[in-house]
């Protein structure tokens, strides 16, 4: 018997080293879309002020047309699993590259004020089928030992989007001479900054042209052969394609897809761990975390910072955004859900507290508003501690509970109506905020501030510890 048989040789360790260089390649190009999906929730931040001076609109109106956004988010994020299962996965990227290219090129040009929504819409259907497709396409092509780490590429795509967006507003600002309403070669600067989202997006197009369609739609559709061809591509030539086929065959057939109605049951209508679902995603958000990505530079020029500063610190909040989401990544698995969701909790809770008193002593009105020194001081560290907490615990541990709290019978629509809910709460928080504020800008923070304290008691008795445990053991 040849003692070799079922060893790897160094071919073999080389060829596997090959195809995870290639798995990372394409792995990366699928998370452009959560790059898109970050630039284009975030470069709003940078031309909310210009907006509302171009258009002469209230804080009311200056809303709706931030957070109409959201609306194109959820119809593009229902559509995006059905399409795919259509006419693939790779097309249906494809189609989201080329709604935020027509997006970008819309929102820079706008005719009026209604078509600058009607753009910002049809670039929330790219957001909403990118944030579905990418994370799916990546679970399909990803091998077994791999699969976590790579799955992180999207969120981390994610928060260097929407760090990125920051710099190239603030870059656009300096060339504007510091006025969002500048001019740069016959177009304002806050026009460059919607503009300029077209050339990731044909990055993303264009990357869709390099990387191979999921083996399991192929399987789907018939296509065997090829199927193999990826597989191999992907985990390498180790003479068990065949099984693998079979296998992916096997798991789509014991698959039943589950509904609406298998949610209920409930004493309140839906079964108990949905509710658990629909409350992590409700408070991830009424925080006010989105606040800070739409409307940070405007929140400090209301507190009279000026327009190159609080454009410099919005950048500055999107660096700490990555340095947090590392830490939840290396923590997540290690410390477990739970406990990271409370250190984040408390942490959000004394950073959100702190800001709203910094922004009680703001004086003045209109265009001559000020903070004390001490207080502005207060108000900058609270802020950038508060999507620290937020990055290192929430803004992940939501997506990874919501991932492996629910049995599996129910776990595709239970998603599906977590995530519904976690857009509705998003569009709350981002069209109430420009009038709230208005109001009372302290007390704002302090409504945020007491969601932040009820997440607390909300996870310690209700919210299960999922490390360790297998998707097979959630009940």
């Amino acid at each position: 018997m040849n003692s070799t048989v079922g060893a790897r040789t160094p071919g073999d360790r080389k060829e596997g080293a090959d195809s995870l260089v290639y798995v990372v390649f394409i792995t990366a190009a699928a998370a452009m879309g959560g790059f898109l999906f970050g630039y284009d929730s975030s470069v709003i931040n940078g031309a909310v002020e210009a907006i509302r001076d171009r258009y002469d609109i209230g804080s009311a109106t200056l809303a709706q047309v931030v957070a109409i956004a959201l609306i194109g988010c959820a119809v593009g994020a229902a559509i995006a699993g059905r399409i795919a299962d259509r006419i693939g996965r790779i097309w249906v990227m494809r189609i989201a590259a080329t709604l935020f290219t027509c997006s970008a090129i819309g929102s820079a040009l706008p005719f009026a004020l209604w078509d600058l929504a009607m753009w910002r819409v049809i670039g929330g259907v790219g957001i909403g089928m990118a944030s579905v497709i990418g994370p799916a396409y990546i679970a399909e092509v990803s091998p077994p030992a791999y699969r976590g780490r790579l799955a992180s590429f999207q969120q981390a795509a994610i928060v260097i989007g929407i760090a990125t967006s920051q710099l190239v507003n603030f870059a656009i600002l300096k060339m504007a001479g510091n006025e969002q309403r500048g001019h740069i070669g016959g177009l304002e600067a806050w026009q460059w900054m919607l503009g300029v989202m077209v050339i990731p997006a044909a990055l993303y197009g264009l990357f869709s042209f390099t990387i191979p369609e999921s083996p399991r739609y192929l399987i789907s559709v018939g296509k065997i052969e090829k199927a193999k061809e990826v597989l191999k591509e992907v985990e390498g030539d180790r003479g068990e394609l065949d099984a693998r086929i079979i296998e992916i065959q096997q798991a789509m057939h014991s698959e039943t897809r589950s509904t609406f109605k298998d949610l209920l049951g409930g004493k309140l209508g839906f079964l108990p761990v949905v509710w658990i679902g629909i409350g992590l995603s409700v408070f991830q958000q009424l925080v006010g975390i989105n606040v800070v990505f739409y409307y940070s530079a405007t929140l400090w020029q209301s507190v009279g910072i000026d327009p190159s500063s609080s454009f410099f610190y919005s950048f500055t909040t999107s660096i700490i955004n990555i340095v947090g989401t590392v830490i939840a990544i290396t923590l997540v698995d290690r410390i477990g859900r739970k406990p990271l969701a409370l250190i984040g909790s408390a942490g959000m809770a004394i950073s959100l507290a702190l800001e709203a008193w910094a922004f009680s002593a703001k004086t003045g009105s209109g265009s001559d508003v000020s903070l004390p020194h001490a207080q502005g001081i207060v108000a900058l560290v609270s802020a950038h501690c508060f999507v620290l907490f937020f990055a290192m615990s929430w803004g992940v541990v939501v997506w990874v509970l919501l991932g492996e709290m629910f049995p599996n019978r129910i776990r595709a629509a239970a998603l599906g109506v977590a995530a519904s809910a976690q857009w509705i709460a998003n569009w709350v928080i981002t069209a109430s905020f420009p009038s709230l504020s208005d109001w009372n800008l302290s007390g704002t923070y302090v409504i945020y501030t007491a969601f932040a304290l009820l997440s607390i008691p909300f996870v310690l008795k209700w919210v299960p510890e999922t490390k360790g445990k297998a998707l097979e053991e959630m009940g």
